[in-house]
């Protein structure tokens, strides 16, 4: 007669038998559960390396000829913040990343404004794809100037920037534009049931054969950028000292491993002005949705920084990004070409060759000296 505990040990020995049988039949569950990818989610890479010098699995990639997703995606859009006087900026980029990547994917675009899409716009747009398209109107406490803020202040600041020359310093709808983006854009509805997105408002110089959003998501990365550098100092001033306030303190709420060194060259005493640039960014939503960004942004918000200077989402979510993930959670897609005006990231190599890439390898601004890259790079040294 069997003991209960035998029971126990028998119906053990009959999970792990299963778990072993599934894994050599079903690849898709044995990569899955592997300890390997276990232990990466827990943490991390352990190389000693850039993880973009790491080569893309041929698991992600899709077979040449193909017009259709190759198997499983990620839950996924592609986000665009638009106005309808932006619709030939937006076709030209749009029409791109259709060519270049998402008539094979088919992944579902979602265009934001704060005033309602005319006709001609949503006419144009769907016109260039197969895949679903949304389009959302954004709501007016996401996008107005807070009524804490002294305006008197504020259009004080404003002119003093336009006298200094400083680009968009007289602006406020470019002023409420970074606030939205910094902390609102994936609060919207139409967001909601997404875990990933993608900012493309860029030129693409490369045919993309495998899926970026596969990249984040089987290697739980939470940040992707092809382009860093520094930012313009007049535009920020007081955003280190609010942000050295803040790690005061929420101390707790620091990730282990993180990028700091990516944003200063003194332990956080000072910050060296670096940043991912923003128009071209693929993200986990789930980082934005955080406890540690949302306290973080609300922070900043309560400043008044993003009025009272000109604080950019860019430096607003690189920063985020880089306290609140790991360090080996940020990846740089260097076989994504892209232009931004004036800058451009042009793959190199072998890269170059299997993109079928139009800009000139030559013109590349990793290295330059107002790029971010080689600070990228030093952190995994």
């Amino acid at each position: 007669m069997m003991t209960p505990m035998r029971y126990v040990f028998l119906a053990l020995a009959i999970l792990i038998s299963l778990h072993y049988i599934i894994s050599f039949s079903n690849e898709d569950y044995g990569r899955a559960t592997s300890l390997q990818k276990l232990k990466s989610h827990v943490i991390g890479s352990q190389s000693n390396v850039p993880p973009y010098k790491l080569p893309i699995s041929e698991d992600y990639r899709t077979h040449q000829n193909t017009t259709s997703p190759q198997g499983r995606k990620a839950n996924a859009a592609i986000v665009m913040l638009a106005r309808n006087s932006d619709l030939n900026g937006v076709i030209s980029s749009m029409k791109q990343l259709e060519d270049r990547f998402n008539k094979k994917f088919q992944y579902p675009y979602v265009f934001l404004n704060e005033q309602p899409f005319e006709d001609n716009f949503i006419q144009r747009v769907t016109e260039l794809t197969d895949a679903k398209v949304q389009f959302g109107l954004i709501p007016n406490d996401h996008w107005v100037q807070p009524a804490h803020i002294d305006e008197d202040k504020a259009t004080a600041s404003r002119d003093k920037m336009m006298k200094d020359n400083v680009i968009y310093g007289g602006s406020v709808p470019y002023r409420n534009m970074c606030r939205f983006n910094s902390g609102f854009f994936y609060r919207h509805e139409l967001l909601k049931p997404f875990q990933y997105y993608w900012r493309p408002d860029v030129k693409f110089f490369c045919d993309l054969d495998y899926d970026p959003f596969l990249i984040m998501q089987d290697q739980n990365k939470m940040y992707g950028f092809t382009v860093s550098l520094y930012e313009y100092e007049a535009t920020i001033p007081t955003l280190w000292q609010t942000v050295k306030e803040f790690i005061k303190a929420n101390p707790d709420l620091i990730s282990p491993d993180n990028a700091m060194q990516f944003l200063s060259d003194d332990g956080g005493e000072t910050y060296n002005r670096c940043h991912f640039w923003s128009n071209f960014e693929i993200g986990n939503l789930d980082l934005w949705r955080s406890e540690a960004y949302s306290k973080f942004f609300d922070f900043l918000d309560e400043k008044g920084g993003f009025y009272y200077e000109r604080w950019g989402d860019a430096p607003v979510h690189s920063i985020g990004a880089a306290l609140f993930a790991r360090k080996d959670q940020i990846h740089f897609f260097n076989d994504i070409g892209y232009r931004h005006e004036p800058f451009q990231h042009c793959p190199q190599g072998d890269s170059h060759k299997r993109g079928k890439c139009w800009c000139d390898s030559t013109q590349n601004f990793d290295y330059e000296w107002y790029s971010c890259l080689n600070r990228y790079d030093k952190m995994f040294g």
